[in-house]
């Protein structure tokens, strides 16, 4: 896997800012530094929006390209929507799911994933860490 596109859904755009004790104080732009950083020879592209078709477009444009993986952080898109999990069981990429904190120890509707089965997997609960980790897995694959 020489490719990695990393996919956050609505709200994202505000870490650093929206709810630190949930979602820590660090932006996503300092995250996405230190994984370019450890990662010199992967590219990992970076998209966010909070609109659901440009997710579904975002990842049927990379979707189908050799050597690419999906990090995918839809937001609360993850416990709604049907068609982002179409989309994804029809590209050929992987797709790792990933949340910054652990949706289970949430709100009940949180523990409700729309899309982890048709995620190759799903990683959760320790920050924004969870990005490093998806990154690691889908190197292995």
């Amino acid at each position: 896997m020489q490719n990695i596109t990393i996919i956050n859904g609505p709200n994202l755009n505000l870490l650093g800012v929206r709810e630190p004790g949930i979602y820590g104080s660090e932006n996503f732009n300092s995250v996405l530094d230190k994984l370019r950083q450890a990662y010199p020879g992967v590219t990992v592209d970076y998209f966010q929006s909070n609109h659901e078709g440009d997710l579904i477009d975002c990842m049927q444009k990379y979707g189908f390209e050799p050597g690419r993986g999906i990090v995918l952080n839809a937001g609360a898109y993850t416990h709604t929507s049907l068609a982002i999990a179409d989309c994804i069981a029809a590209i050929k990429a992987p797709v790792v799911e990933v949340h910054i904190s652990n949706v289970h120890a949430r709100e009940p509707f949180r523990h409700q994933s729309m899309l982890s089965r048709v995620c190759r997997g799903v990683i959760l609960g320790f920050g924004t860490d969870v990005y490093r980790l998806a990154i690691e897995a889908l190197l292995k694959l």
